[in-house]
């Protein structure tokens, strides 16, 4: 059965008609630009109408399209190709237009490779289907749900702070980042947030060359967007410019896109092109239209065609004739439906090695070298090594709430704007997200950023722009495009006449779960100091995403058994690997495996042990992610006993990933764990209810060597 959007075109073009009173004068595209806008487009409805009919096959996994959607390389024309861009899944021809404005690009390939997963395709090497390309500076997305756009915020952002700092960014100076996405998109908190953000800087004055692309077709798969909805909500935005076109008037659009182009590169202001489209084809593939819109709203769409008008267009400026529209519309088909049986033997990812090469480990470390100098608290050794990786790498900027002016709220970063200057130390809106999607943004333009989440229950409202933004990109991207940052977060537990769930907040699943991710936790000053130098090389040497969890509670601790015995302090220098573990004692009789404030509880414990005749060694696990198993290992097989003290929670918790890494290894010896209950933390003692405690840990250890009495 033939696709009703093919064969409506087909029997459209050829009753057109020249127009009665002669041809139309150029308007503002000339009649070559005009059938090269037509081309893409052309290009872009043939993939779709391709994307089918390999699906149908079972050849192709993807059939998302952009149809309805074409008008959009008139945006492509309105830019450069050296204008970074951001796409929504439904830019086909936009992606084709630019393709066309760089030589020896072969988009259409390219884009069918992507579509049956083929490893030899050139941005995501099979992994996903994505519009992505470095030499047409595309930069890759997965599932565009606003999710983006912090991001595109962050990049705008980061091109002209990279510019007053005297740094160079792979765009040029005067470059508009482009970000598109679709109108129900526009109502996810994310779009909110981010669009907030370029307000909030628009308003303060500081440049902000982004253009916001909202492509508006009425649907969120089968849910409508209430019409009007897209204006009222973005036409009047102070601080932010809104242009309108009608995205199926390849004129139209071009002309506005033009605009608002000049408006953002001229002004380094943010501006909202609100593109009025239709969608033909259905959502997807297997997306049934006919189930929620009536038959007369189907006809509307399709007499709304983007190619049909672009074809009417051509006709009525003389460029083109009814039959040659159709010659040229049949002549595409052929072209990509040859590309598409090539493309549909292309060989796949074969092995679980090729699919994960682009989240492999970070590059050999540099040995661990001792700390020098006087001994210091956690909050100073982390203040010491942020001033001097500050000092030592231009392009590292500390941002985020309270960190400049104030310090921090505990004053881990205070003297670092006076240090380092405005332009790389400075606060931030209170938005996660957008704290998060700065730091896409400079890493993405070659800069190492080290933002601040002022709580760890704070992370969780923003954390997909680690894990389906940061994380992914060198993954979607086979490591063609990166993001480097180090995440400081304030964490854990066990704060003294402060709490309750927000300031003490022990869930780290949500961050173990995601590939690639190092995830530090330091416990002492020196192992902070020499972490936190460890995450900033691995970000800016191999790209990686790195966490650091510092524990609140030890933050500002000098004492380790007696007060003003100074147990707690160490220097702040040195370095640290990734993924390495750090042993306490030479006990034989049991090894505590810990991390955070599990370790000074368990040496505390650890030493009450020791006189009760039961000789322990403390591991710090330090890294939990990646898991020091080596490490973990060899103490354990020491003792042939293993305690893990956990926080974290029961279910969910760290303590899981230890013993499962036991397990998986065939240790053979006796394993136990004990952890903080599967509970929200209360607000003042009754925390203690649900923490884990020294007491817990001795009673755990005695119990454990116990049973091998």
């Amino acid at each position: 059965m033939p696709e009703p959007t093919d064969a409506h075109f087909l029997e459209a073009a050829a009753s057109l008609a020249p127009p009665s009173g002669g041809f139309a004068a150029p308007g503002p595209l000339s009649r070559e630009r005009c059938l090269e806008l037509f081309d893409a487009q052309l290009g872009s409805r043939h993939l779709d109408l391709a994307a089918r009919w390999l699906r149908a096959r079972g050849r192709g996994f993807y059939t998302i399209g952009s149809s309805g959607h074409e008008g959009n390389a008139a945006v492509a024309a309105a830019l450069r190709p050296d204008d970074p861009a951001l796409l929504h899944y439904r830019s086909g021809a936009f992606f084709l237009e630019r393709a066309r404005q760089v030589p020896g690009q072969t988009p259409l390939r390219d884009v069918l490779l992507g579509l049956v997963a083929a490893a030899e395709e050139p941005i995501a090497g099979g992994r996903h289907k994505v519009f992505g390309s470095g030499p047409l500076n595309v930069i890759p997305q997965t599932s565009t749900i606003a999710s983006h756009l912090p991001r595109a915020l962050g990049l705008a952002f980061a091109i002209e702070r990279a510019a007053r700092l005297g740094l160079a960014t792979p765009w040029p100076r005067d470059a508009v980042v482009v970000c598109s996405f679709g109108d129900a998109s526009a109502n996810h908190s994310t779009a909110a947030g981010a669009v907030n953000a370029a307000v909030n800087c628009a308003f303060q004055g500081l440049p902000l060359p982004l253009l916001l692309v909202c492509e508006d077709n009425g649907l969120g798969i089968s849910v409508r967007t209430a019409p009007g909805w897209i204006h009222a909500a973005y036409g009047s935005r102070p601080g932010l410019a809104y242009f309108h076109a009608d995205g199926c008037d390849l004129a139209d659009a071009f002309a506005v896109s033009a605009e608002a182009a000049a408006y953002v590169r001229e002004q380094r202001r943010p501006a909202f092109l609100h593109l009025r489209t239709v969608r033909l084809m259905g959502h997807a593939g297997s997306d049934v239209e006919s189930s929620y819109r009536t038959p007369a709203e189907l006809t509307a769409g399709l007499g709304r065609d983007p190619l049909l008008a672009t074809a009417r267009l051509l006709v009525g400026l003389g460029a083109a004739t009814p039959a040659g529209i159709i010659d040229r519309y049949e002549a595409k088909r052929a072209e990509v439906a040859a590309l598409a049986e090539k493309a549909a033997g292309a060989p796949r990812l074969s092995s679980a090695a090729e699919v994960m090469a682009p989240l492999r480990a970070a590059g050999p470390s540099r040995r661990e070298r001792p700390p020098a100098g006087e001994p210091v608290t956690v909050a100073q050794a982390i203040n010491r090594t942020l001033g001097a990786l500050l000092d030592e790498r231009p392009g590292m900027v500390v941002f985020g709430e309270d960190v400049a002016r104030k310090g921090g709220v505990y004053g881990v970063t205070r003297g670092l704007l006076r240090r380092a200057g405005a332009a790389r130390v400075f606060d931030t809106i209170l938005d996660e997200q957008s704290v998060l999607g700065l730091a896409l943004g400079f890493g993405l333009a070659g800069m190492l950023p080290v933002p601040e989440i002022q709580y760890l229950a704070y992370l969780h409202n923003a954390a997909d722009q680690i894990r389906g933004e940061a994380a992914t990109l060198p993954f979607f991207s086979a490591g063609r495009y990166r993001n480097p940052m180090v995440v400081r977060i304030a964490g854990y537990a066990y704060q003294k006449g402060f709490g309750g769930h927000f300031h003490n907040d022990n869930a780290v699943a949500a961050l173990r779960d995601i590939p690639g991710l190092v995830i530090a936790s330091p416990a002492r000053p020196d192992d902070a100091a020499g972490m936190l130098r460890a995450c900033a090389d691995a970000a800016e040497r191999d790209g990686r995403v790195c966490a650091v969890l510092e524990p609140i509670a030890l933050y500002h601790v000098r004492d380790l058994h007696e007060d003003g015995d100074g147990g707690w302090l160490a220097p702040a220098g040195g370095t640290v690997p990734v993924g390495r573990a750090r042993t306490y004692g030479d006990g034989r009789d049991l090894t505590i495996a810990t991390f955070a404030n599990g370790v000074r509880m368990s040496l505390r414990a650890a030493r009450r042990l020791a006189a009760r005749g039961v000789a322990c060694r403390v591991l710090d696990l330090r890294w939990l992610a990646p898991l020091p198993v080596a490490d973990l290992l060899r103490e354990a097989r020491a003792t042939g006993a293993v305690l893990v003290a956990d926080e974290t929670r029961r279910t969910g918790g760290v303590s899981e990933g230890v013993l499962a890494a036991l397990a998986d290894a065939g240790f053979e010896g006796r394993a136990a764990r004990v952890a903080s209950e599967d509970s929200f933390i209360p607000l003042g003692d009754a925390a203690a209810h649900v923490l884990l405690s020294e007491r817990a840990i001795e009673d755990a250890a005695e119990a454990l060597v116990r049973s091998a009495r």
